[in-house]
């Protein structure tokens, strides 16, 4: 297929498109580091709600499941709605969903059943997923093709700057009070229980409540900024003659898509699983609120990757530093598995150092050169972040068969994949990069 030149801004004053791509970037970074947040925020509802419905791991990662699989599902209705509406007010859409799901934790923690949280999950993941969607090839697009890879890592150094602060906040407001099970609820006073259910209520209420605030004003500051258009290599240059069978033909595309899957897999499954693995007596020992703080330096360390790799790559070969970072991945969760106490603790929180520029580096490998057919490679990438709700899922089973520890095989299977995608499978195949 004939390669589409570098979009391009449209015409304006010579300075203009300068300040316009620098102020959309910043735009588009707070997009990114509100979806950071919310997401990981997962990571501290889990062992909360584990408590409370005393569940087993498996069941305590529907929430993931729930999360990550509106992602496959909702995919190509959120392509389909960008493309009808245009990259801003895509986003705008997806802020608006997200702060209706917000709001639907009020409800769900009244109630306190399960499957309503699970609910209220779905739709605020579904609004992330129009994100997502909208969001990543807007900013990829927005600039020179060689420099994509930089700018997203960029933007999703802002991602982890919300998913460094979410543990913290919520290890507050969530994780703040001690959980009862069933049997000591059932032993309180009448009016006890009913104050103990009205305050376990609040921590998960005022926090969602909050943010469903914050995502409601953030799309309006959005809708009312002046987002500058692409030209090129937008969602309107695809006009319908094109399918995503078109843009998996491309083996850079389909093995993208399945280095998207197991690395989400991977690292949300690692994320999940902290506040329980640093509570285990032979790890750390500490309780679920002192355990959020490593969580936290988990994702601080994936952006403090970020920034710096945003450097990085601009000098050196976004696939070979993939390749790398994977790698020291599948040593450092061979570590976490063989040592115990401070060695396998420290082990597991550096591989968030190492997923830092993994996602943005597939997501612009993947996208490379695709002109028209940007968007279905879009679409099918975010359809492939299903991997988030999949493999922590699969970790839970066997964590609940072979024990927490071993479990970890799992994701180290799956940076073992990104090692060949680097390696191999994201270069285009010859007549792809000869234009045929």
């Amino acid at each position: 297929m004939p390669i589409s030149p570098t979009p391009r801004l449209p015409s304006s004053p010579a300075s203009a498109p300068v300040v316009n791509t620098r102020m959309a970037l910043a735009v588009a970074t707070t997009i990114f580091f509100m979806w950071g947040f919310l997401t990981c925020l997962n990571d501290i509802l889990i062992p909360h709600l584990k408590a409370v419905f005393e569940l087993n791991y498996a069941k305590a990662m529907l929430v993931q499941f729930t999360f990550f699989g509106t992602y496959f599902l909702m995919s190509l209705p959120a392509g389909r709605l960008v493309a009808h509406l245009g990259y801003k007010k895509g986003i705008v859409a997806g802020l608006a969903i997200a702060a209706v799901g917000a709001l639907g934790f009020w409800p769900a923690a009244e109630l306190r059943v399960y499957e309503a949280f699970l609910g209220a999950l779905f739709v605020l993941a579904t609004g992330i997923t129009v994100l997502q969607v909208a969001a990543n090839p807007y900013v990829a697009l927005l600039g020179p093709e060689q420099t994509a890879s930089s700018r997203l890592t960029l933007a999703q150094a802002l991602n982890s700057l919300g998913t460094a602060i979410a543990p913290i906040f919520g290890g507050l407001l969530i994780l703040g009070n001690t959980v009862k099970s069933a049997d000591e609820l059932a032993a309180l006073p009448s009016a006890e229980q009913i104050a103990y259910r009205v305050q376990e209520a609040q921590s998960v209420q005022g926090p969602y409540v909050g943010l469903a605030i914050a995502l409601a004003l953030l799309a309006v500051f959005v809708y009312l900024f002046r987002l500058p258009a692409l030209t090129e290599t937008t969602e309107q240059a695809d006009s319908g003659t094109h399918t995503l069978l078109d843009a998996l033909r491309h083996k850079h595309v389909l093995f993208g898509v399945l280095a998207i899957f197991f690395y989400v897999g991977a690292e949300v499954s690692i994320g999940s699983f902290l506040v329980n693995y640093l509570s285990m007596p032979s790890i750390g020992g500490f309780t679920e609120q002192q355990a959020t703080h490593y969580v936290s330096a988990y994702w601080t360390l994936a952006m403090i990757g970020r920034f710096a790799g945003s450097a990085i790559m601009t000098r050196f070969s976004p696939r070979l530093l993939l390749t790398l970072f994977a790698a020291v991945n599948v040593l450092l969760l061979a570590l976490t598995m063989l040592a115990t106490g401070h060695v396998a603790l420290y082990a597991v929180v550096a591989v968030g150092l190492f997923n830092s520029i993994m996602f943005p580096t597939i997501f612009a490998l993947s996208i490379e050169r695709l002109g028209p057919l940007t968007n279905k490679a879009s679409s099918l990438l975010i359809m492939a972040i299903v991997g988030g709700a999949v493999v922590p899922y699969l970790q839970g089973v066997l964590a609940d068969h072979i024990g927490l520890q071993p479990s970890f095989i799992l994701p180290l299977v799956c940076y073992g994949y990104i090692i060949f995608y680097g390696l191999s499978g994201s270069r285009p195949s010859a007549a792809f990069r000869q234009g045929a």
